[in-house]
């Protein structure tokens, strides 16, 4: 009687602790509804009033980032990178275990689902929603409009220039190609570049903490067609290490920006150029150079190609050995990035285009070409 008694004990806590781990389950589930729920709310709030959420929304996101920044300042290295890998092997070990031990995996799922959607709305109601902030050339001053075929020409034709006189002060090797600098150095620089900005521009204040390498998630990024990320989560600036030479500085203050509060990619591109050209290091105003006249180079080839040839056709005559370092050092850029393009790159750009759209971004992945034309307005007003 007694060993009978002990089992229908033993049965009636089991039995509890499986409603029990339900009804746990189901709370997480509910509390991961109500924070993915928060991001579409947010986003019809802000999108519909900005001007109610701006400039606090905007200051406090970047609170948040230097708080972040300084937790894991540290590490030299993406902390996410790490965390992210760790978190997705401990879910498949945890998983693996509930299946041989034949447990319920509902409460392994809600774990999930929860971490998951926190990541989410953390990302997208702590950063994401100054998609929605009065634009940056308002805040810098200036305005733009659309432009004829033949001031693209034009600025393209001055940042080509540009571009071209400074070709010889950056490091390279006896046949012309760029050197790879030292990616830390760089990082720390880029980590501080809008300083000297935000005492004329306001909007740029903000985290100075160093850009950080991104080891384990570098070469997948670049390979879905992407050069950087801003995880807003730890609020760190990433890059892969494995970018291109010339392209590196640029691509650094562009996350940079985004850990600023400009979330827009193009204005997160042209916060990049006006770093990169303001800065007291030859490498950094290089690549601030090279990205912008490349921009506008692809956009002239697009609209004109014959002008397109005619501005370079000019250029050469007037400093063909700049501008000949230049042309190597665009077809060396295509020639890096070609390495990594693949299958994975389409799924990296549809999801890419899909997240843009959703935030009102007018071109979608094409917004990242539009610095076009922030890039001319800058040029016209004598900048």
């Amino acid at each position: 009687m007694a060993q009978k008694r002990t089992r229908k004990r033993k049965g009636r806590k089991k039995r509890q602790t499986k409603r029990q781990l339900r009804l746990y389950s189901r709370i997480r589930f509910i509390c991961a509804a109500v924070l993915l729920a928060s991001c579409p709310i947010l986003m019809a709030l802000f999108r519909q009033s900005p001007e109610s959420f701006f400039p606090v929304y905007r200051e406090g996101t970047k609170q948040l980032a230097t708080i972040l920044g300084a937790i894991n300042a540290w590490c030299p290295i993406a902390v996410w990178d790490w965390l992210i890998a760790y978190a997705v092997v401990m879910a498949l070990v945890t998983l693996i275990r509930h299946l041989w031990n034949k447990e319920l995996v509902c409460g392994w799922a809600s774990w999930v689902v929860l971490v998951t959607s926190m990541l989410i709305a953390c990302a997208v109601d702590g950063w994401a929603l100054n998609h929605y902030a009065p634009t940056l050339a308002s805040e810098m001053g200036f305005s733009v409009q659309e432009y004829s075929t033949n001031q693209l020409a034009e600025t393209t034709s001055y940042y080509l220039d540009q571009a071209a006189q400074r070709a010889d002060s950056v490091r390279r090797d006896k046949d012309g190609t760029l050197q790879q600098q030292d990616f830390f150095q760089l990082a720390k620089a880029a980590g501080s570049s809008y300083q000297k900005l935000s005492k004329q521009y306001p909007i740029f204040q903000g985290p100075t903490t160093p850009v950080k390498a991104l080891i384990l998630f570098g070469k997948p990024l670049l390979y879905s067609g992407h050069t950087g990320i801003y995880w807003a989560d730890s609020g760190e600036a990433s890059v892969p290490i494995d970018d291109a030479n010339a392209e590196i500085e640029f691509d650094m203050c562009h996350e940079v920006a985004h850990r600023l509060g400009i979330a827009c990619e193009e204005e997160a591109n042209f916060a990049s150029f006006v770093a990169c050209t303001t800065s007291e290091d030859d490498h950094f105003v290089y690549s601030g150079y090279f990205s912008a006249f490349n921009y506008c180079f692809n956009a002239l080839c697009r609209e004109d190609p014959n002008l397109a040839q005619q501005v370079m056709q000019t250029a050469l005559e007037q400093n063909e050995d700049g501008v000949m370092l230049v042309v190597h050092d665009r077809q060396e850029t295509q020639k890096h990035y070609q390495q990594f393009q693949g299958p994975f790159e389409n799924v990296g750009t549809t999801v890419n285009d899909s997240y843009l759209s959703s935030f009102g971004e007018r071109g979608g992945i094409r917004s990242y070409g539009l610095v076009v034309d922030d890039l001319i307005a800058w040029h016209e007003a004598g900048n």
